[in-house]
């Protein structure tokens, strides 16, 4: 391996600051137009980023343009942790979060569209604060790495090795809209910008205000969850009409966006004949249907749901919140309309076990997404038919090619890792004084970029309560499964560092 090329990847960093900058400028025009008292403090945190990034880009100007994995592995890792610390000045300069483990976690929280929260009263926030919550979230749904992708070749620098580290889920199909990478980052960012201002528009027309519309459309369509409201979308349950388009906007961010580019240009079949789209879709219905038949049968809605009472029949409010949650958190965009974790125990578990599936590979959801789970499931019947069969050549299929070796040990890798990570992270969590079910929750919402937790950190409160230092482990988690595991944990090997 090379030596890296550390005066580039400064390059790319102040670049990154630029972008930050640039969207805290955006939101000083927020501060300025509903006059909310911080448009000065929300500024200059947009000009210290603004300096802090022309000045990186100064020193580290006319770098050599050959960025190896390496160095891509660095750039995202470094440019997470970046725009997170830069992402603090709004809070900072407005004085609306005092302290440095709340800071990191809400922060973290909005970057790697989590969407657990640190604030009891959201409405209470200034304007800005509430719009820059939901910028972070915008920006990290589809990964501010792929916006700097898209730009990098105009200042003659290649962009594969930070997409191939970066992208969600982009580590299986390897699928690309156009050979060129820089042009498959456009289409992305011009397909995500398409369906904010879509679901913008139609939940403005449903009866949202315009603030309120944009806030969520930036949240929902970087599968984040961040609301302009302290009871979520539950503020809006005598309004179905805006829970449906928040489903359908959900769904639609839990899909492959090279599959949504694909039907867009008519190429339809290609959405049906996606096994993980199939299955995605088949999964979704399935819980669906088990959900809404114990709510209607087992649950009073109207003492569960945040004292917001059903405006239509029980049955289409159990269909519609179990439409809702399902969607929720197979797609880890953290909005509720409910306390489900009070939806009878079985539902607590069935939710908890959602934590783990994730949606479409591609996608701008977290978790562990389908594909893995379905290769796995695969791999686990072909080695039946093995030991029965030991010398028969029995390639794995998936989504109608066969599937390498190296990506089903990858996979592999993958899973166990999770779960170590996953049960290290509850270990953790319940030596700071949480229960068992807090713990576990927390550490399976936190690592799957969920957001609502369970138990005292369950969807009817927030993180508030917990120590520092768990807030601080939970943002680890935050940003060790946003970046899918490989991507963080391998610059901390040490064959990593050495130049061969």
């Amino acid at each position: 391996m090379s030596q890296l090329n550390y005066r580039l990847i400064s390059y790319i960093i102040g670049l990154l600051l630029l972008f930050n900058a640039t969207a805290i400028f955006l939101t000083s025009f927020v501060s300025y137009y509903f006059s909310d008292g911080f448009f000065s403090d929300v500024l200059k945190s947009g000009i210290i980023c603004f300096a802090l990034g022309l000045f990186i880009m100064f020193f580290s100007k006319n770098p050599k343009k050959i960025i190896n994995r390496r160095d891509g592995y660095l750039v995202v890792v470094i440019g997470w942790l970046t725009m997170v610390f830069s992402g603090m000045l709004p809070y900072i300069f407005t004085n609306t979060i005092d302290n440095i483990p709340d800071l990191i976690f809400e922060t973290m929280s909005g970057y790697t569209t989590t969407g657990s929260s640190i604030i009891s009263d959201i409405e209470a926030l200034p304007e800005s604060i509430i719009f820059w919550r939901s910028m972070t979230h915008w920006l990290g749904g589809m990964g501010i790495i792929v916006l700097a992708i898209a730009i990098l070749p105009m200042l003659g620098i290649g962009g594969m090795q930070l997409f191939s580290a970066e992208a969600p889920g982009s580590g299986i199909s390897g699928d690309k809209i156009h050979p060129r990478i820089s042009n498959t980052a456009k289409r992305l960012w011009f397909i995500y910008f398409g369906l904010t201002l879509l679901e913008t528009l139609l939940l403005n027309i449903a009866g949202m205000s315009f603030f309120d519309a944009i806030n969520h459309s930036m949240s929902n369509i970087a599968t984040g969850g961040f609301s302009t409201k302290n009871d979520s979308l539950s503020f809006w349950n005598s309004m179905p009409q805006i829970q449906y388009i928040i489903i359908l906007f959900m769904i639609l961010a839990g899909t492959n966006f090279l599959l949504i580019y694909l039907s867009l240009i008519g190429k339809f079949k290609k959405l049906f004949y996606n096994t993980e789209f199939i299955w995605f879709l088949g999964l979704i219905a399935s819980f669906v249907l088990i959900t809404t038949v114990i709510l209607n049968s087992n649950v009073d809605l109207d003492s569960t749901n945040f004292s917001h009472p059903q405006v239509l029949g029980k049955l289409e409010a159990s269909f519609r919140h179990a439409l809702f949650q399902v969607v929720a958190i197979i797609t880890t965009t953290g909005f509720v309309t409910g306390d489900f974790a009070a939806w009878t125990p079985f539902l607590t578990m069935l939710f908890f076990g959602l934590m783990f599936i994730g949606a479409s590979s591609g996608s701008t959801s977290g978790g562990i997404k389908i594909s893995r789970h379905l290769i796995l499931i695969k791999n686990g019947f072909l080695e039946f038919k093995r030991s029965l069969h030991p010398n028969a050549i029995l390639p794995l299929r998936y989504n109608h090619s066969v599937v390498k070796k190296e990506v089903v040990v990858n996979i592999l890798a993958f899973f166990m890792l999770y779960l170590i990570l996953f049960i290290v992270g509850a270990g953790v969590l319940s030596t700071q004084g949480l229960d068992f079910i807090s713990s576990i929750g927390g550490s399976a919402a936190s690592l799957g970029n969920v957001g609502p937790a369970l138990g005292s950190i369950g969807p009817a409160f927030n993180f508030e309560s917990i120590t520092g230092f768990s807030k601080i482990w939970c943002a680890f988690l935050m940003l060790v499964g946003r970046l899918e595991l490989f991507t963080f944990l391998i610059i901390f090997t040490p064959y990593f560092w050495k130049n061969i």
